[in-house]
């Protein structure tokens, strides 16, 4: 198919490649379908689908996808994916130059595997995938190396807090010559949500069922409840703020009973089983209550002491971390000028609408750094 003429009256062009239409890549897609004429009209701006791949289905079009009924497309059109193929297919888009852009929507260990070779053909990557950040540091410190060599772009505001401006802020504050001291919060939606509604007679089984029911857990809510997710969440922060640590170096307190550890036991065991083990979280609540003190989940990059931290902690029900609602984030940034009173941001931390929207943040920065107008 040919390339459509008009396109080069725009005067910033990405095309762009998008792997995982699954929740987040679908709300994704959407959104730049609803916003595209604002961005063509008012900005100069054409944002160009060029493919969407999932893990057994493609669509490659040498136009553009027509996002109005993409659905359908993907469907009628697909064809076998094959990784190699895609990545072929956006490289041949020699009208965009080097405006070509990997939006990688998934969670996938295997695929922020290959960023380092699509970094070296000159492929900018956006993405919400917290894998590559959070991965081995020698591979994580590899990419960002090769990403400045090349003078590519490498955007991941949504790896944590979703839509939340918290690794724009971190920079921010450094690139301004301010010094981090901690960056401490409440990363997970789901764990949130868990001790915001632990209150009165409640139990912990409890919440955590209700939970699972509103769809704010993982499929299996051990998934949310052993901590890992927000680890990672802590080790993307303590290397963007210059601390050199692997994910093992976080201690991470796992709130999944040992006895329900087990991989064979299913989610269904699992919460049949929870119930046993609620007396150990209500005699902390109550010990907390007690105190005038909640409990939140709260991950800690120390960055004074060079550690960082995940556990289960008490603070006062004055503290902005005790008056949350629902399944809000809250990230504080005490640093050499924001000592006695942290920069705080707040807001929601999950939920395809606002994890989409901070990725096509990111994409609009990349715009900005390649010539659309502010």
């Amino acid at each position: 198919m040919a390339l459509e003429s008009a396109e080069s009256e725009y005067r910033t062009s990405l095309a762009l490649g998008i792997i995982g239409p699954g929740l987040i890549g679908s709300t994704l897609l959407d959104q730049i379908r609803d916003q595209s004429s604002v961005l063509r009209g008012d900005f100069d701006i054409d944002l160009r689908v060029v493919g969407i791949i999932g893990s057994t289905t493609m669509l490659l079009e040498d136009a553009r996808v027509d996002l109005t009924n993409w659905r359908a497309g993907f469907s009628a059109k697909g064809e076998q994916s094959n990784l190699d193929r895609f990545i072929a297919h956006l490289q041949r888009q020699e009208y965009f130059g080097p405006n070509k852009v990997i939006v990688d929507c998934t969670a996938s260990a295997d695929i922020a595997e290959h960023y380092l070779e699509w970094l070296k053909l000159g492929i900018h990557i956006v993405t919400p995938n917290k894998r590559a950040n959070s991965g081995p540091l020698d591979k994580y410190l590899a990419v960002r190396k090769l990403q400045r060599e090349t003078y590519t772009h490498y955007f991941y505001e949504a790896t944590v807090g979703a839509g939340l401006p918290i690794i724009s802020t971190l920079r921010s504050l450094m690139e301004t010559g301010d010094k981090i001291q901690q960056v401490e919060g409440i990363f997970s939606g789901t764990l949130s949500y868990i001790f915001n509604s632990l209150t009165g007679s409640r139990t912990f089984s409890d919440v955590v069922k209700e939970a699972k029911a509103k769809g704010y857990t993982e499929p299996d809510p051990r998934d949310d409840l052993s901590g890992t997710d927000v680890a990672r969440k802590v080790v993307i922060l303590a290397r963007e703020a210059g601390m050199k640590l692997e994910l093992k170096d976080i201690p991470i307190e796992n709130l999944v009973p040992e006895e329900l550890k087990d991989p064979n036991l299913t989610v269904d065991e699992f919460l049949n089983k929870l119930p046993e083990f609620d007396q150990a979280l209500t005699a902390r609540r109550k010990e907390a209550e007690s105190a005038g003190e909640v409990l939140r989940f709260v991950g800690v990059v120390d960055v004074l002491n060079n550690k960082g931290s995940v556990e289960l902690k008490r603070v006062p029900k004055v503290n902005a971390f005790a008056q949350l609602n629902g399944s809000d984030n809250i990230i504080a940034f005490t640093t050499s000028r924001y000592q006695e009173n942290p920069v705080i941001v707040r807001g929601p931390g999950a939920g395809a609408a606002v994890t989409a929207g901070g990725v096509f943040s990111d994409i609009l920065k990349l715009t900005a750094y390649l010539g659309a107008p502010s």
